[in-house]
């Protein structure tokens, strides 16, 4: 059994941010659903969606430069 505890804190953090995503969308836009209804819950989820869209492109790029600074001989 390995203690590999870079892993667990990727593994953790991972299993977090699905369960935060989890929540918003079933969550969230299944109250504005019940509340207000099909059409609503559809541009609820499209502002949620484009919300997130700077999240995903930070993470995208950071896992780039983490990547490339490993291809170029760092750590």
């Amino acid at each position: 059994m390995s203690r590999d505890l870079r892993r667990y804190a990727r593994q953790t953090n991972t299993r977090l941010f699905i369960g935060f995503l989890l929540l918003l969308l079933i969550v969230g836009d299944g109250l504005i659903y019940l509340i207000y209804g099909r059409s609503a819950a559809f541009i609820g989820l499209t502002c949620i969606l484009l919300g997130l869209l700077p999240l995903v492109l930070v993470w995208l790029a950071m896992n780039f430069l983490g990547w490339l600074a490993k291809r170029m001989g760092g750590d």
